[in-house]
């Protein structure tokens, strides 16, 4: 089953997971966004998020989604398929701050700065030999800081992207079960060595039916963000974006509650006896 809140799977249009993550991204730059309005006048004027992607900017994007013509926000996505430019970031954020009066920064954890090396990149190294990221919203905050005397305000998403089960996106949902389903059938049928997929028919309405794809060809491929979907400064979501992003996020479906709070399934977790022996190379 493909697995990656991140979208950069190749063949499949989207990854499922990610459309509840593109809304809670989406939603709490909107929020977070009223809030740092209500207060610039005579306190802080811009507030940076950091959501998760290494190399691919698809939830960095999603917060491109809380700005629409009927409620016009000022945002700036950073992207890790654009090198960050310090004065063209700090340009960006001064006219909208002098424009609007405040401004909110998406960041993708994997930003890159001019010498090919992460924003923010703490020396660690994961099982896979991957930088252990995480810490760029304070980097990018004191750019800010330094550059342009604004106050301002960071957080992280974190875990929270790919948690916040209470805000899903019905879409979303949907697929995921679908792609659940649809691998055991596959199984079941004898195929070995492939992956469900969910295939776009098209966007307006949306449409989408599920397919199969070769784990030839998807292990090692990442998926970036196409370059039309990029504004052409850099900083944020283009209309083909907007196009492919919006039906992600589409209807709600909120879970049970109990006491006020979310009553979920909970999984027993119980392991059973291992059956391979010990891998080496």
């Amino acid at each position: 089953m493909p697995k990656t809140v991140d979208n950069d799977l190749p063949i499949t249009d989207c990854c499922p997971g990610f459309g509840s993550v593109a809304k809670y991204i989406a939603v709490s730059t909107r929020e977070a966004s009223f809030d740092v309005a209500s207060m610039a006048k005579t306190s802080t004027k811009v507030f940076v998020l950091e959501v998760m992607g290494r190399h691919a900017g698809w939830i960095a994007a999603a917060g491109g989604l809380a700005s629409s013509p009927d409620c016009e926000i000022p945002i700036v996505i950073l992207f890790p398929e654009v090198t960050f430019d310090k004065e063209k970031f700090l340009a960006k954020v001064d006219r909208y701050v002098k424009e609007y009066g405040y401004c909110s920064v998406v960041v993708s954890e994997g930003v890159k700065g001019g010498d090919g090396n992460f924003l923010f990149d703490q020396g660690l190294r994961d099982a896979f030999g991957h930088a252990q990221l995480g810490g760029v919203a304070p980097v990018v905050a004191n750019i800010i800081k330094d550059g342009l005397g604004l106050k301002y305000h960071w957080g992280v998403a974190d875990y929270l992207q790919r948690a916040a089960r209470h805000v899903a996106s019905k879409t979303d949902v949907e697929q995921a079960y679908a792609m659940g389903k649809a691998a055991v059938e596959y199984a079941l049928a004898g195929h070995n060595s492939v992956m469900p997929t969910i295939v776009r028919e098209s966007s307006a309405p949306y449409k989408w039916s599920v397919g199969m794809a070769q784990l030839s060809s998807v292990a090692n491929v990442e998926k970036m963000m196409p370059a039309d979907f990029i504004t052409e400064d850099g900083f944020g979501i283009s209309p083909a974006c907007r196009e492919y992003l919006a039906p992600l996020i589409e209807g709600e479906d909120y879970p049970p509650y109990k006491n006020g709070l979310p009553d979920y399934v909970r999984l027993k977790n119980v392991a059973v006896a291992k059956k391979l022996g010990e891998f080496k190379l």
